[in-house]
């Protein structure tokens, strides 16, 4: 193997599967939020809940059309880069992969469709049920995603047969606790995404004093009380996840804590038991990502903390502008800590892409180097266009305010005269 092949393999997989994971945060985190809000307008009622709805939900749909393009990029690499990993553990491995494309492209997109061009056109509980649907789906599809990942850092379940993984047990592997510890801890850091920038966006315009100060004031306060119990709870499975290490992967909690003896026992074990070779991570890749990802836990903690109490006061809400260019300026932070963690994560289980069993050395495809270089050269233009393009579409939108335009516009007026029936046809009056 090329060594080189290998790095540019590793490299495009981390670029590529990192941005996938941005936009993959705030989609889960925002898809949440909107379903909560539309909640509460169908039984309130009120225009300015239905309002709230339409706002945030434009900004979700943004976000999910580009993340959709960057996941069905992102898996072509698996076939072309990554065939080891297919040819000797896809039985297993694939599987959850394959439940979770047609969870997401056939039931998740289903229903947001029905979502999306569901307004003032389907009852208003059914077009509720359905943006509860894609969440609920959303979630799904994002644990399907963890079983996958969860067996590369702890299999279990399978059984060695011709040379191959084969699913033995399939309970074991839904249950895996790498999976589901990682899930919990996914899913609070999305509604932690979701909260600092609802918080973030909601800011920009108290600051610049709009007219619309009653919807950005409650946006806001959403977003911060949102923000301190999911950062919590984040917290919580992320303790337990590296409590877990020190049986499931010892080498990355001993490289992390730098323990200089433990990682020498542990680097000999491995060769007694795996044969010749360096088991031993990163050290850079691996405790700088653990380091920054509890920075930022640090920062957003107290920040969130002295946010919920700030939001408990009209006047700071409305009138403390220092606060709100602070509220703008950590909308990256739960992005920085949810990429480090994942950068620890993976980069601290090497040199295995399967623990245990198969080596990233053995799971990357034979391609020669120009051919590494162009796939690399064309997935990063890809993604950087495909992050350029979301982060300009939803500057454009969060600055245009909550306008009577888009998602949920009721264009019926435009068509009073028009005799075709289903310009007459229902609406839900939030």
């Amino acid at each position: 193997m090329n060594p080189d092949v290998l790095d540019l393999a590793r490299l495009q997989f981390a670029l590529t599967a990192g941005g996938h994971f941005l936009f993959v945060a705030l989609t889960l985190g925002l898809a949440t939020v909107v379903a909560v809000l539309q909640t509460r307008a169908t039984v309130s009622r009120r225009p300015l809940d239905a309002r709230l709805v339409r706002f945030w939900g434009q900004l979700y749909v943004i976000n999910y059309a580009v993340g959709i393009v960057t996941g069905l990029v992102m898996e072509f690499q698996f076939g072309m880069s990554w065939s080891g990993l297919t040819h000797y553990a896809g039985n297993v491995f694939g599987a959850s992969l394959a439940v979770e494309t047609i969870v997401a492209f056939f039931v998740e997109s289903t229903f947001l469709g029905l979502w999306i061009f569901g307004w003032n056109r389907l009852n208003r509980w059914a077009h509720l049920a359905a943006i509860w649907i894609v969440t609920l789906t959303a979630y799904l599809s994002a644990y399907w995603i963890l079983v996958s990942n969860g067996f590369l850092n702890h299999p279990v379940g399978h059984r060695s047969e011709g040379g191959k993984l084969v699913l033995d047990d399939p309970v074991a592997v839904l249950t895996n606790p790498s999976a589901l510890l990682a899930f919990g801890h996914v899913m609070a850091g999305a509604l932690l995404t979701a909260g600092f920038f609802v918080a973030g966006v909601s800011a920009y315009h108290l600051f610049r004093r709009t007219p619309e100060w009653e919807f950005f004031g409650r946006s806001l306060r959403i977003g911060v009380f949102l923000s301190f119990p999911a950062l919590m709870v984040t917290a919580v499975f992320g303790g337990i996840q590296f409590a877990s290490l020190r049986t499931f992967q010892p080498m990355k909690s001993a490289v992390f804590s730098q323990k200089t003896a433990e990682i020498a026992q542990i680097q000999a074990d491995m060769v007694a038991r795996f044969g010749p070779g360096d088991y031993v991570p990163s050290l850079g890749w691996t405790r700088g990502a653990g380091l920054v990802m509890l920075i930022c836990f640090a920062l957003m903690m107290y920040f969130s903390f002295a946010g919920m109490i700030l939001a408990c006061f009209r006047r700071a809400v409305f009138r403390f502008r220092l606060w709100h260019l602070a509220l703008m300026a950590a909308v990256p932070l739960p992005y920085l800590a949810m990429i480090s963690g994942w950068v620890f994560r993976e980069a601290g289980r090497q040199p295995w892409v399967v623990y245990g069993l198969l080596k990233t050395e053995d799971a990357v495809s034979a391609l020669s180097l120009g051919t590494m270089r162009l796939s690399f050269t064309v997935f990063t233009a890809l993604f950087v266009l495909l992050a350029v393009l979301n982060a300009w579409l939803l500057a454009r939108h969060a600055r245009r305010g909550p306008v009577d335009a888009g998602l949920g516009h009721d264009d019926r007026a435009a068509a009073a005269d028009d005799p075709d029936p289903a310009a007459a046809l229902p609406a839900p009056r939030y």
